[in-house]
């Protein structure tokens, strides 16, 4: 093997450009040289047309920073599989033949792994290399750890403004039917309460777990000033574990519903509720907020990051992770192992899994969820108890998540 294309798929986030960094930086060292295919799936189906592709040399490899979210190879949502032309798999190999080709490093969620496996299938030696913010691959994925910081620390932020007006504040996130992102990134931020898809909400406990915290925080406050912070995943469901979202915004190219709507709608319950609450006009009388037919009930505002949390700069975290998944691609390609998803590096040691087992759906176990509970924080449910069984860890330390 001595040319490997590399591409990034899917959505950006954050340590795309480590992997892109470690790939190359390890070729090189191995006297191989590696090539960007731009644009995704995209760029792969359409490299017949191209003049040239980008070499990645040490003077190339300078000039985009590897720490930064992004990914300097660009992105596409292509579902190869749903191009209408029966020969694009003879089409994707005459390209690669063309740059001479031996190998692809592909960096993806579980739609771009997908697509290894069907490249795999075709006879097109690839390795994937895990990424999406959601993470709800079986492996850790690049980005995941970028985007919960971020969450983090838009959520601590947008505290402030909460605090000053005496608001509610509903933040919704990305991590489409798995609540990873959410979870932690609102237990990061001290959210007052989390709702995700795993755990069906029940509204009437949500407002109950509201009115109680805010008002109580509000009245211990010698400048009668609180907020109460709810972190909502965009797949949330009701209490009849239907997801809450508007389908207007249509699919995308691997045919998923676009999620969105949900903190509005968590938004709209706290606030028909409150209004229609006459303990909490007392309460805005007792504390001297209340101002008549103005002024009544509290504030409650949503707020939608959006593709904030998947940009500017990747964790320390993830850069590594990066660089080792990045080095890890052009390893086993060159030892001609393909058709897999890497897990990690762990000394001398690069551990991997079939492609096809990686992408298959992680969700948050909730059975660590009593413990917060425990704590204080609400997750749209009647708090359960935290049972913990102690015992001595056996075997492999699982060193994230």
């Amino acid at each position: 093997m001595k040319k490997i294309g590399i591409l990034t798929s899917g959505g950006d986030c954050g340590g795309l450009n480590s992997v892109i960094k470690g790939a190359a930086r390890t070729a090189l060292s191995m006297g191989m040289e590696l090539v960007i295919i731009p644009n995704g799936y995209a760029g792969l189906y359409n490299l017949l047309e191209m003049e040239g592709l980008v070499s990645l040399t040490e003077e190339r490899l300078d000039s985009f920073d590897g720490t930064k979210a992004g990914s300097e190879a660009g992105h596409s949502r292509v579902k190869i599989r749903k191009i209408d032309n029966p020969a694009k798999y003879d089409r994707i190999k005459e390209g690669l033949k063309k740059f001479s080709i031996d190998g692809l490093v592909i960096s993806g969620g579980d739609d771009t792994g997908s697509v290894i496996m069907d490249l795999s299938d075709q006879g097109i030696p690839c390795v994937h290399v895990p990424k999406t913010m959601d993470l709800d691959l079986q492996t850790y994925s690049v980005g995941g750890d970028s985007t919960i910081n971020r969450i983090a620390m838009l959520a601590r932020d947008l505290k402030t403004t909460g605090r000053s007006h005496n608001r509610v504040l509903v933040m919704e996130v990305f991590g489409r039917y798995a609540g990873h992102s959410a979870y932690r990134g609102g237990l990061a931020a001290e959210a007052d309460c989390i709702l995700i898809p795993e755990i069906p909400v029940d509204f009437d406990i949500v407002y109950e777990h509201v009115k109680k915290v805010f008002t109580s925080r509000i009245r211990k406050s010698d400048v009668r000033a609180g907020t109460y912070l709810i972190i909502v995943a965009e797949g949330l469901t009701d209490a009849k574990g239907e997801t809450i979202a508007d389908d207007s915004a249509g699919k995308d190219s691997f045919g998923h519903v676009k999620l969105s709507g949900a903190g509005k709608y968590v938004r709209q319950q706290i606030e028909t509720r409150m209004k229609a609450d006459p303990e909490i006009k007392e309460f805005m009388k007792e504390v001297g907020m209340f101002v008549d037919g103005l002024n009544e009930a509290p504030e409650v505002r949503e707020a939608n990051p959006g593709h904030i949390v998947r940009s500017g700069y990747s964790s320390a975290y993830d850069v590594v992770f990066g660089l080792r998944g990045g080095a890890a691609g052009v390893t086993l390609l060159s030892r001609g192992i393909t058709g897999v998803t890497v897990v990690n590096v762990d000394g001398r040691n690069i551990s991997y899994v079939p492609t096809g087992d990686a992408i298959k759906q992680r969700h948050v176990d909730i059975s660590e969820v009593a413990l917060f509970e425990s704590m204080g924080v609400c997750f749209g449910r009647e708090p359960e108890a935290y049972e913990p069984e102690p015992s001595e860890h056996k075997g492999d330390i699982t060193r994230y998540m």
